[in-house]
């Protein structure tokens, strides 16, 4: 009974270390194929992340005004759809790529700069994607009138606020969470199992409030165009400063913490692996 149990457990993690590189294969197919598509991909995740972002947002304000202080609890739960919208429609993250071309590059799947250009390709068409979809986003009627004390502004001032340090370390933890998420999941079969682990698994992040480059593409020039203008502790500055500092941190966290680490941990192993 031990062989066959032992024999079980080693197909199982066989089939989860196969289908992380399937995922860089196809990653890697995509943009060296057809850049266009992989560019598209990217754009559609900040989509996604917009329309998480901007139900999250609106109904942490309207909770707020009811319960104070009840609108983190609600923020946390909406946003976390987010990366199950990413997820499903196979749009491309800059924070999960980081785990992934880190990992792609210590396994020799990938050139460094192949990876580099898959990564760096992915932002900035994250990036492109946030601020067209938060402007169409500012247009549309719950944000067109928003209150100076709402919660998006609110949320957006204080994560300006923060020093470098801060942002940088939150950025670790932001992206151990959104990449252990994505590792998690690779384990399931289960679709109703994958959501629910994902929902909770972000909620740890947006609940503290923890810096996600990404997701500040989002939310910085979401709250910057529904004011009419730069919100409390807004300037270039500050705001290059925190997409600087989130990213390294994000990096830290996703590449390397996980990317990395799980990547070394399970080298020429074949009865301990993840």
């Amino acid at each position: 009974m031990p062989s066959i149990h032992a024999h079980s457990h080693s197909t199982t993690n066989s089939e989860l270390i196969s289908n992380l590189a399937k995922s860089i294969e196809k990653k890697e197919d995509l943009s060296r194929h057809s850049f266009a598509k992989y560019a598209v991909r990217s754009m559609l995740a900040t989509l996604f992340l917009t329309l998480g972002s901007g139900i999250a947002f609106y109904i942490s304000s309207h909770a707020d005004s009811i319960v104070p202080h009840s609108g983190k609890f609600f923020y946390a739960f909406m946003f976390s759809w987010s990366l199950v919208m990413i997820v499903y429609m196979n749009a491309e993250l800059g924070t999960s790529n980081m785990m992934y071309m880190t990992s792609a590059v210590y396994s020799k799947k990938l050139r460094v700069m192949t990876a580099l250009k898959i990564l760096g390709t992915c932002i900035l068409f994250n990036f492109i994607g946030a601020i067209i979809f938060s402007y169409l986003l500012s247009l549309t009627t719950p944000f067109s009138h928003l209150e100076p004390d709402n919660y998006l502004f609110e949320a957006v001032s204080l994560k300006l606020a923060k020093s470098p340090m801060t942002q940088f370390i939150e950025g670790i933890f932001a992206n151990i969470v959104v990449n252990t998420a994505v590792f998690v999941t690779l384990r399931m079969k289960d679709d109703s199992a994958k959501v629910w682990a994902m929902i909770f698994i972000i909620y740890i992040f947006a609940f503290l409030g923890f810096e996600h480059v990404i997701a500040n593409f989002v939310s910085f020039p979401l709250a910057f165009f529904a004011n009419g203008g730069p919100v409390e502790n807004m300037t270039i500055l500050s705001v290059l400063s925190n997409f600087f500092f989130a990213a390294l941190g994000n990096y830290v966290g996703g590449g390397l913490l996980i990317g990395l680490t799980y990547s070394w941990l399970n080298k020429k192993s074949d009865v301990y692996v993840d």
